[in-house]
């Protein structure tokens, strides 16, 4: 619901709504150019003798008015012709002309009717509304992102656009709540929809009938400041009868043109203070610093704009045309999907095909329209549920969870869940667990157990698909073929060999960085920016699914460096490993965000084994800084799988590496990488405690090892994994 009160409002009134912002940022610069343009008055000048200065040097003159940016303006008539000036204070004479800035006078009436007269005062009302509710519920989103109101400047991942659309709204969300609020009270207050609460002073009855006495010895006006005065209007000539108005900061009053009293006065309402202060919010008059924010803030409208239609673009073309999906009561496979931005539709599709192809009836739908009561002949359920945000429904499985926990029970239709998502993230398939768990507490009979898919891997889609195959007792081959990013042709420069002796071939191969066209430099796309820890996707030849590899340099090093074990039968390992020198490849880029040391002082812990050792030396090899870093190491033999082991030595003379600790697990004294921890554990609880972050890298039963390492090591102290990784100190790239 509130996606949807965020989606809609901001795609029909995107127009007008960018209109606003833009004129209203420009509008901002105004108040403040005028500030300090402006001549100001010294300090102690009172109306009175500012009056008497200006009547000096204009006799005819009949009006003097002062703007919240401390600007007078006085306007008078010479022998019938009007005149009017920007008044320098100190002398009472004009030094600039109070014709209103051209561009400005349009800028204001494109903000406030487009030029339309009334009717457009109601379109950019309506804009100003939309505004509002796409502050509000953008503020719920980005509330329910970052897992919650306390962690609201939390970090962000995911794809640029959606991060970028959710780092400007968290911080524009308070101004543009301010603006559209104000924008849409001083619409009412035009229309004559708000109640006017001002008063004017009764007109005096009598006056002392004289004229003439000077202005600096009027006691009203000897009294007030300069800096109160809005407006001082001067009697008629040669009228008796007729008065002085003062306007201030107080309220009006009318003052004898004869002795200087005061004849009657009216302080301003609460009403009236109200709206001078809803004017002076919107404008800046009077308030130019605060406008000013608000205008950079109200820059970000179009960055938002321009931003969200992109991540709903990503969402629509991520939802593929199903062909030959049937019915929901028609199918014996309910194939339900809770996707975000619209990858996981992708893998239902595979899974649509290839059930159909072996001859299964399958409807496939979103979980938000989760009806049991539709699926009369169903036979199994699938549920492929990614996550949003920090444990957060996904788009398309909205209601869900509401929807099974309102039902007295779950179908009596066996039920098999699989998660999407990033073990670099705290809630890795959070809302996918949850969704397993609520169908275990309402007894729903299980077809398979839970599984995840990590990074959107077609290798653990492929082998999920073979246990599905068995769980129904038929063969079924799932191909996922996502789609590529552009590809970028590598040359192979160097390779140096290991692990022949122990029939474990690796390589460390480094390849040249490609030619970059003048847009890839001017964007940053593909490999003009890239960081040690980002994947690269390499397809191997007669290959259709991609093979990730984390990266072991960055762009600033000048080469793209992987590490690649040769694997019994596999396809792109094995051509990898038999490239010279010279060789190419077709390779793309795949930004990681989540792995990532940070710029923080703070130690870093990394810990690996065997080719997860690749972006944890790219971390080692880049820190300029001399960032304390510790390294535990594990492999199979120190002779032949010590990786890096020359540079660590460098990289340690240099201070880019404060220690390494390595772990043997096949020598004479078999040791991994967990032992390591565990026999330092004093160490690693301190440096802990003091702030460190924690990177490992390498295979899933490393990772499920040095958590469990950690966790005793921790024990103590009373943290945990699961409290690092909520903290963001604890992330892993685990395959």
């Amino acid at each position: 619901m509130i996606r949807a009160l965020h989606r809609w409002p901001g795609l029909l009134a995107l127009a007008l709504v960018t209109i606003l912002a833009l004129s209203g940022a420009a509008l901002s610069v105004f108040p403040a150019a005028e500030r300090i343009g402006a001549p100001q008055a010294e300090a102690g000048l009172t109306v009175g003798s500012l009056a008497s200065r200006i009547q000096a040097a204009y006799p005819g003159v009949e009006q003097i008015r002062r703007a919240p940016s401390g600007q007078i303006t006085a306007y008078w008539f010479d022998q019938g012709t009007p005149g009017a000036a920007v008044i320098d204070p100190a002398t009472g004479k004009g030094v600039a002309s109070a014709d209103p800035n051209q561009v400005e006078r349009w800028l204001t009436n494109l903000h406030r009717s487009l030029f339309l007269g009334d009717g457009g005062r109601i379109a950019m009302a309506a804009g100003a509304a939309a505004m509002l509710v796409l502050a509000f519920s953008g503020a719920a989103l980005v509330a329910r992102r970052t897992g919650g109101w306390r962690r609201w400047f939390s970090r962000l991942r995911g794809p640029l656009a959606g991060r970028l659309h959710v780092e400007i709204a968290r911080i524009a969300v308070i101004g543009l709540v301010l603006s559209s609020t104000t924008a849409l009270w001083m619409t009412a207050s035009t229309f004559e929809l708000l109640p006017n609460g001002g008063a004017m002073p009764a007109f005096p009855a009598e006056v002392s009938g004289r004229t003439g006495l000077a202005l600096d010895r009027m006691p009203v006006l000897g009294q007030t400041p300069v800096g109160e005065l809005r407006e001082l209007s001067f009697p008629y000539p040669g009228d008796e009868t007729d008065v002085f108005t003062l306007k201030t900061d107080q309220g009006t009053g009318y003052l004898d043109q004869g002795n200087g009293a005061l004849l009657t006065w009216a302080d301003l309402t609460g009403w009236e203070h109200v709206s001078e202060t809803i004017y002076m919010l919107h404008t800046g008059q009077g308030a130019a610093t605060l406008g000013l924010v608000l205008g950079l803030m109200a820059l970000g409208v179009p960055v938002m704009g321009a931003t969200g239609v992109l991540v709903w673009l990503a969402g629509r073309r991520g939802r593929p045309r199903i062909r030959g999906n049937q019915r929901a009561g028609y199918a014996e496979t309910i194939l339900l999907v809770g996707s975000e931005c619209g990858s996981t539709w992708g893998f239902a599709a595979t899974l649509h095909a290839a059930l159909t192809a072996v001859g299964q009836s399958v409807h496939v739908g979103p979980m938000s329209a989760f009806a049991p009561e539709r699926y009369s002949r169903a036979e199994r359920i699938i549920l492929l549920a990614s996550t949003y945000g920090d444990g957060a429904a996904p788009a398309s499985a909205k209601g869900f969870l509401d929807r099974l926990g309102a039902a007295d029970r779950a179908p009596d239709i066996p039920l098999a869940v699989l998660g999407f998502g990033d073990r670099s993230f705290p809630a890795y398939c959070a809302f996918a667990k949850a969704v397993a768990r609520a169908a275990m507490s309402k007894g729903w009979p299980e077809l398979m157990p839970f599984d995840t898919i990590d990074r959107q891997s077609p290798q653990d889609f492929a082998r999920w698909g073979r246990a599905l195959g068995e769980a129904l007792g038929i063969d079924i081959e799932l191909s996922h073929r996502p789609v590529l990013p552009k590809t970028e042709t590598l040359t192979l420069v160097t390779r140096r060999d290991y692990g022949a002796e122990v029939q474990a071939p690796t390589a460390i191969l480094r390849f040249a960085l490609p030619r970059l066209s003048l847009w890839q430099r001017l964007t940053g796309c593909g490999f003009a920016r890239f960081a040690a820890g980002d994947l690269i996707g390499i397809l191997p030849e007669g290959g259709a699914v991609p093979r990730l590899y984390s990266l072991a340099s960055s762009r600033r090093d000048g080469f793209i460096e992987i590490v690649v074990k040769k694997h019994p039968g596999g396809l792109c390992s094995g051509q990898l490993t038999a490239l010279e020198p010279g060789s190419t490849v077709t390779a793309f880029l795949r930004r990681n965000p989540g792995f990532r040391p940070g710029r923080s002082r703070a130690p870093l812990i990394l810990i690996g084994a065997g080719t997860g050792i690749g972006p944890l030396a790219g971390f080692v090899r880049g820190n300029a800084r001399r960032r304390p870093v510790h390294l535990f190491f594990g492999m199979r033999h120190e002779d032949s799988d010590f990786f890096y082991g020359e540079e660590m030595l460098a990289w340690q003379e240099e201070g880019r590496l404060t220690r390494l600790v390595t772990a043997v697990s096949r020598g004479t004294r078999r040791r991994y990488v967990q032992d390591a921890l565990r026999d330092d554990a004093v160490q690693v609880a301190q440096l802990i405690c003091d702030g460190a972050r924690v990177m490992v890298c390498g295979g899933r039963d490393m990772a499920a090892g040095v958590a469990d390492a950690l966790a005793e090591i921790l024990a103590p102290t009373g943290l945990t994994p699961e409290v690092l990784k909520a903290e963001g100190r604890y992330v892993e790239d685990v395959y």
